[in-house]
């Protein structure tokens, strides 16, 4: 790409996703293109939802997505983001099936079925967040990314659980629960008490257990991490803010259902740069 057009994708990225675009500026320079594709695709296709007004059309675009990649660049043609894809999976060569799996998870973003339990949470995560950490690791350091695939499966859960509960007041107006039915109903709420939001203490126990969820995969990711190559670090490096999303959804208990979450500026730039410099463990 020229240069013109890579500041253009990476401002669209920048848009779609300030975590993961802040996190390409510590990526090796000749790998930041590919990153900031990869992290294109996924803002793409998780954007479905919000352009759509029945499932169905979603799940046509999705599965445009998977014919189009399992087809290759010629597939994609007359897609400038889908070819770029394709030459990224082509160069680097990342495997394809975690791509149609990928896809295949996002179905459940285009209803408003409630997520059955802990464990489908975490497989949910692990297909989609988990994934696109394992294929950014690919991309950077290929021979070494499979030893922390287990790294990268607890990353990604904690990365989704933080976003889960940033992203609660989008949901709710959605009429989405992505909070497992097992952590509600433990809480003493369910699927309908939860969205209306009505029952602070309730909430409050259920924003608790989420904490609490997202902090165990934080420190079993952090665990696992010791021993990242500094090249390969910028793909955790996202991950890296979790703690301070789930640290702030503590604070604000029930009202997470209501207030957005974010952090600041200074804490997002300190906690990224100690990363990328000083690794984890």
């Amino acid at each position: 790409m020229a240069d013109d057009t890579d500041a253009a994708d990476l401002q669209t990225l920048r848009r779609a996703n300030a975590d993961r675009y802040l996190s390409i500026l510590y990526a090796p320079a000749e790998r930041r293109e590919a990153l900031a594709v990869l992290y294109r695709f996924d803002a793409e296709i998780v954007a479905i939802r919000d352009r759509i007004h029945e499932a169905l059309p979603g799940e046509i675009r999705l599965q445009w997505w998977r014919d189009a990649l399992a087809a290759g660049a010629e597939g994609a043609a007359g897609h400038p983001l889908a070819v770029a894809l394709s030459q990224v999976i082509d160069r680097h060569g990342l495997p394809r099936n975690a791509f149609d799996r990928y896809l295949e998870a996002r179905i459940f973003d285009l209803y408003d079925d409630p997520m059955p339990s802990r464990s489908d949470l975490e497989g949910y995560c692990g297909e989609t967040v988990s994934a696109i950490i394992q294929l950014a690791a690919l991309v950077l350091e290929a021979e070494a990314a499979p030893a922390f695939a287990s790294a990268a499966g607890h990353a990604g859960c904690a990365q989704g659980v933080a976003g889960i509960l940033r992203l609660l007041p989008l949901h709710r107006a959605r009429g989405q629960c992505f909070v497992p039915a097992d952590i509600l109903a433990a809480a003493g709420s369910d699927r309908e008490a939860f969205l209306a939001g009505q029952d602070d203490a309730a909430n409050s126990r259920v924003i608790a257990a989420m904490v609490e969820l997202g902090r165990d995969h934080v420190a079993r990711f952090e665990a696992e991490a010791t021993g990242v190559p500094t090249t390969m670090r910028a793909a955790f490096l996202p991950a890296a803010l979790a703690l301070a999303y789930i640290d702030r959804a503590s604070v604000l208990g029930a009202r997470t259902l209501q207030e957005p979450i974010d952090i600041s500026a200074i804490r997002r730039h300190w906690t990224l740069l100690r990363r990328a410099s000083g690794g984890w463990g």
